[in-house]
């Protein structure tokens, strides 16, 4: 089980590191390590189970950033796309996402307040795949997730049927719980310097938070499926992808600053991609292989 310990690594970082950005690109430098485990690559579908009440506009930004993936068709740099592209730099080379079957659970079928049990049971009611499959359970934002906005803003696992795995994931939206925790920097800070919050690209919230947070477990689901892949830090609660360069999106980020990102001349909003429709995201760092360095789209 990998959670998303959001801003709680921000915290760590500000106890660390000085509030200034030489000094935060200087010393944050992690290294994770390969452990060996099977990667998922290749062309990986992704599920969704949407539990709970989502828009239509909720549910196609979310569908937007998905697509966008894998989608060679963007011209605009720089592109959700690009920020993809880093995971083919881990062994096995790249991973193509598209998205499968979307199921909607608006009846609350297990009702408001769910255990981690019964994400899993979400997440494989409707089937298991071909061990290419990433199912996906959405939460909506009154329903309560144990750990949700205490230790994690989501997570990414697998279960086991007789002699195969099969990988799934849980992102909620915070906008009613936990949102200075989850959605930041959507939202000011629980803990940490309180700058002003940026603007979401695409005007809510709890969902351009949710994309953060899907960003970084898909990214740790690809690379670290089986909790034997790329990490750093004990196995059940490893730093990914992504997780390991928390709080990063642009170039000069340090504690309570996400670092230079662009904004919209109209709407003043903050992003760094763009994807599939026209759609902007802001997507978080992600760890290079390559170059052992959390690296920014911008």
């Amino acid at each position: 089980m990998a959670p998303i310990p959001f801003l709680s690594l921000l915290l760590l970082f500000s106890l660390t590191f000085p509030s200034s950005s030489s000094a935060f690109e200087q010393q944050q430098s992690p290294l994770l390590k390969y452990h060996h485990g099977p990667l998922l690559k290749g062309n990986i579908t992704v599920n969704l189970v949407w539990y709970g009440k989502f828009s239509s506009t909720q549910r196609s930004i979310i569908v937007d950033f998905l697509n966008s993936l894998s989608n060679p068709k963007t011209t605009s740099s720089p592109s959700v796309s690009s920020w993809w592209r880093t995971t083919a730099k881990y062994r096995g080379g790249s991973s193509s996402v598209v998205v499968g079957k979307q199921t909607l659970d608006d009846k609350y079928s297990l009702g408001k307040a769910l255990k981690t049990s019964q994400l899993k049971v979400l997440a494989f009611k409707y089937g298991y795949g071909d061990g290419k499959a990433v199912n996906v359970v959405l939460t909506s934002a009154d329903v309560a997730v144990d750990g949700f906005c205490m230790s994690r803003c989501g997570t990414h696992g697998s279960v086991q049927v007789k002699k195969s795995r099969f990988p799934y994931a849980w992102v909620g939206n915070s906008v009613s719980q936990c949102p200075g925790y989850c959605a930041w920097p959507f939202h000011q800070p629980v803990y940490g310097p309180q700058t002003p919050p940026l603007v979401a690209p695409n005007g809510d919230v709890g969902v351009d938070g949710m994309v953060i947070n899907l960003a970084t477990v898909l990214a740790g689901t690809v690379v670290n499926p089986y909790n034997n892949g790329y990490f750093q830090g004990p196995a059940e609660a490893p730093l990914e992808a992504v997780s390991a360069c928390t709080g990063i999106f642009g170039k000069g980020a340090f504690p309570g600053y996400p670092g230079k990102v662009l904004v919209g001349e109209t709407t003043g909003a903050s992003y760094n991609a763009v994807g599939v429709n026209g759609r902007k995201y802001l997507l978080p760092a992600m760890w290079d292989p390559q170059t052992s360095t959390c690296k920014t789209l911008l």
